[in-house]
């Protein structure tokens, strides 16, 4: 099995961060990701579509849509999504309904399960291929992605996309949540050879951080320096 493989140049979201050059800051710890609920305004879809949707699951589509537009990536690439959280904010808010209200409503838990973000994307971008949705346990993201990189590194698959999202926890559980988990999200291309027209850079598994904002602000730098 071959153990190399390829990543993309990242499109990325995360609020207070607005152009490659903010994203570079972060990376060199020059800057920070704000807390707080900004999303995308996705101009690009239809009003009726992105007026319910979450934080987390307009960064999804944000990233696919442009990973898409810069790329040109063919749209029958299957996809795999990776959280840590996956819809905090609207599971938070369902438990809340239950406990209260003792009911909950059918559109409210149809866009707060785990894969509901990714499907949303698909939707808006029109994708056809299927994804896999993953949830990787205790933060680990070199679990989640080489997960996601299975198929590719056994030759099942040239190329996938990649998306990885995380909203903002909610200010409820402000007294439980760890510090240093700021809303962000990204997409890339993982590939067993270079791409053509498309910047990437060549890793081997033993590259690949626990920690998702380290291994984004490494490849940040290996990618724009």
């Amino acid at each position: 099995m071959q153990n190399n493989f390829y990543i993309s140049e990242p499109c990325l979201f995360a609020p207070g961060l607005e152009s490659r050059e903010d994203f570079k800051l972060w990376a060199e710890n020059k800057k920070d990701i704000s807390l707080e609920k900004t999303a995308p305004s996705l101009s690009y879809t239809d009003a009726l579509f992105r007026r319910r949707l979450s934080q987390l699951s307009k960064m999804t589509v944000e990233v696919v849509h442009n990973l898409i537009e810069t790329t040109n990536i063919d749209s029958n690439t299957k996809i795999v999504f990776v959280s840590f959280r996956g819809e905090i904010d609207r599971e938070f808010k369902l438990n809340k309904s239950i406990i209260e209200d003792e009911a909950i409503l059918p559109a409210g838990f149809s866009l707060s399960v785990f894969n509901a973000p990714i499907a949303l994307a698909t939707i808006a971008c029109k994708l056809k291929a299927g994804y896999n949705a993953v949830f990787p346990s205790y933060d680990n993201f070199y679990d989640g992605l080489t997960c996601a990189l299975s198929s590719v590194l056994a030759g099942k698959q040239e190329k996938i996309i990649f998306v990885y999202a995380d909203e903002l926890i909610p200010e409820d559980y402000s007294e439980f949540a760890p510090k240093d988990k700021p809303p962000v999200a990204f997409s890339v291309i993982l590939s067993k050879s270079k791409l053509e027209n498309i910047n990437s850079v060549e890793y081997s598994l033993s590259d690949i951080q626990k920690n998702v904002y380290d291994f984004i602000k490494f490849h940040i730098q290996k990618c724009w320096n």
